[in-house]
């Protein structure tokens, strides 16, 4: 059996379908022989998600005395049959990698 299988977002301008791992929590397939489950949300919703995220992660970035003049935020997603989407781990941990730049300055 695999360990995966497609799970099919509702979106305005066309299905979206994504493959999830059926080991997740909440993977509750309908049958033996259904390729693709269907999302619980549109692609919009899951995709405001990752919107969400990415903006409270550069408010706090941005706020306090750092100040740099650019931010790169970068996170792994996963969809996931019941939560939506949720960032991605690596190994056991949670995956985030933020740069932070600045550039030089005249004196």
């Amino acid at each position: 059996m695999p360990s995966s299988r497609l799970m099919k977002f509702s979106s305005a301008d066309g299905d979206v379908v994504v493959e999830v791992d059926e080991r997740d929590e909440g993977f509750q397939p309908v049958s033996r022989t259904k390729l693709v489950i269907e999302a619980k949300e549109t692609f919009e919703d899951a995709l405001t998600q990752i919107r969400s995220a990415a903006e409270k992660t550069l408010n706090v970035l941005n706020s306090g005395t750092l100040k740099p003049d650019g931010i790169e935020v970068e996170f792994g997603v996963r969809f996931n049959a019941e939560a939506g989407v949720v960032i991605a781990r690596t190994q056991a941990e949670g995956h985030l990698v933020v740069r932070l730049t600045w550039a030089p300055r005249d004196r």
